[in-house]
């Protein structure tokens, strides 16, 4: 899985005023949860482009006052008409322990239903998955190359080795569609 590095600083206070304060700075306050002790640091607003404007899943190496901490990006709070980022809270994560995260989806093959007039829709662009970090992939590769007209596939149909998938096992990812100038099958097929 592909990882980011964020550098902040502790937080002396924690507060109200205190994350007025920093957001005027240009600054985010942030927590680190999950590990031995809560740590609340800051980091400048601009460090998040590389996390928040990617449709991928990232593990994050924040860096606080010399301690490097293995994270990932549990919540962010966004003002509502600005768009500003408010407030981040990252989860520490343990070799030992599984971690859940949603992992962006790649489509990969032509389908036979497409080449034919079909349409393909594709319901999710992440799903959520349950997995030791070695174990993590980069993205989750839905092959469509025998997928036909009206045909689909579920959350079920797809395997991973030591990745266990926590959508429900009947939701459709992707489907090929039947639009009104379709060209019939030939006869045998």
């Amino acid at each position: 899985m592909k990882k980011v590095s964020l550098s902040g600083s502790l937080r002396e206070n924690v507060g109200k005023k205190d994350a007025k304060a920093l957001r005027v700075a240009a600054k985010v306050p942030c927590v680190i949860y999950g590990g031995k002790e809560q740590i609340h640091f800051a980091v400048d607003e601009t460090s998040f482009k590389p996390i928040l404007y990617t449709p991928n899943s990232h593990l994050i190496n924040v860096e606080v006052d010399g301690k490097e901490y293995l994270t990932i990006l549990q919540d962010l709070q966004s003002h509502p008409v600005s768009d500003r980022i408010l407030h981040a809270d990252f989860l520490e994560l343990s070799k030992e322990r599984p971690v859940i995260i949603s992992i962006p989806i790649r489509v990969t093959g032509t389908s036979p239903g497409v080449l034919r007039g079909g349409k393909l829709i594709k319901k999710f662009r992440k799903l959520k998955v349950k997995a030791l970090i070695e174990h993590l992939p980069d993205d989750i590769e839905v092959s469509i190359s025998n997928l036909d007209l009206n045909q689909t596939v579920k959350v079920g149909d797809l395997k991973l080795e030591n990745v266990e998938f926590l959508d429900v096992k009947s939701a459709v990812i992707l489907t090929v569609q039947s639009t009104r100038n379709v060209e019939p099958a030939a006869p045998g097929k």
